[in-house]
């Protein structure tokens, strides 16, 4: 089996230690997790003090915390410490960063709060920028794709992810492309916030199919162990794939779901009817009495 070494990745110190300098070194890769939640919080409150009337909605500030903490975990001690020398793990937390909290993340709507929570000029530079070509190339359904998932295939069947985990800042930079890749992909497909090249619904559908039969067919390659370049030891190998099999299921089916649930169909005006700005002014302009 291609990939089966018998020998684990990385050479990195425990980074668990131990006193309080093991403590903070355990918990410093999550802080960034900490901080985007409560600038989130922040521009709820903000939210609630410019509009009373219509604060935003609880579900999604629920759902945003919720991503922010299933990442963490990810990070968090035993799973973070231990993805750096155990496949299984590192496979648990790409699931978990990389399709289970960029789902909760998208699902708090965090650009449509920002948008409401900002000031007015501000808020149209921001609309503005999200209109802009390389806002609509990122977001664009195959970009999307081909960060999401093509990406694997380069990361499980090159040497790539031995030189990555070589390295100290190896790590970081895949739970980065991970969480990003992966609400990109989420964004495109379920997200309530606005997009500059969201497709149809059919479309989105036809796009998430794609994704699960390649999500599926890396992990059968990594499983049987067709020209994969990961160098640890066989049974290592075949619990993460079939981790990422049965996990990547469950996550794109929660992604469908919220497809659904996100979904609002275009009501078309009955035949004959007037759009009501065009039938305004003839209101306006008729005669009193």
């Amino acid at each position: 089996m291609t990939g089966a070494g018998g020998h684990h990745h990385g050479t990195h110190p425990d980074p668990g230690g131990s006193g309080a300098a093991g403590f903070a070194a355990a918990v410093l890769p999550a802080l960034p997790l900490l901080f985007l939640a409560a600038g989130y919080l922040l521009l709820v409150h903000r939210c609630r003090r410019k509009d009373p009337g219509r604060p935003p909605r609880t579900a999604r500030t629920v759902s945003f915390l919720a991503g922010c903490a299933l990442a963490a975990l990810a990070l968090l001690p035993p799973l973070g410490p231990a993805a750096h020398g155990d496949f299984r793990a590192h496979m648990a937390q790409h699931m978990l960063i990389g399709m289970y909290a960029p789902l909760g993340l998208v699902l708090g709507a965090p650009v449509t709060l920002l948008l409401r929570a900002v000031p007015s000029h501000r808020a149209r530079r921001l609309t503005r920028l999200l209109r802009s070509r390389p806002a609509r190339l990122l977001a664009h359904p195959v970009t999307a794709l081909a960060l999401s998932t093509g990406t694997l295939a380069l990361l499980y069947f090159t040497p790539l992810y031995g030189l990555l985990t070589a390295q100290p800042w190896g790590h970081p930079a895949l739970h980065a492309h991970f969480l990003l890749a992966g609400w990109l992909f989420a964004w495109v497909v379920a997200g309530p916030d606005p997009a500059p090249s969201r497709p149809s619904v059919p479309a989105r559908l036809v796009l998430l199919g794609v994704a699960v039969a390649a999500h599926a067919k890396v992990s059968q390659m990594l499983y049987g162990g067709f020209l994969i370049g990961v160098h640890v030891p066989v049974d290592e190998v075949r619990d993460a794939a079939q981790l990422m099999y049965y996990g990547g299921d469950i996550a794109e089916l929660l992604l469908a779901a919220a497809l659904v649930a996100t979904w609002r169909p275009v009501r078309k005006a009955p035949a004959g009817a007037v759009p009501a700005r065009r039938a305004a002014p003839r209101e306006r302009a008729a005669p009193a009495g």
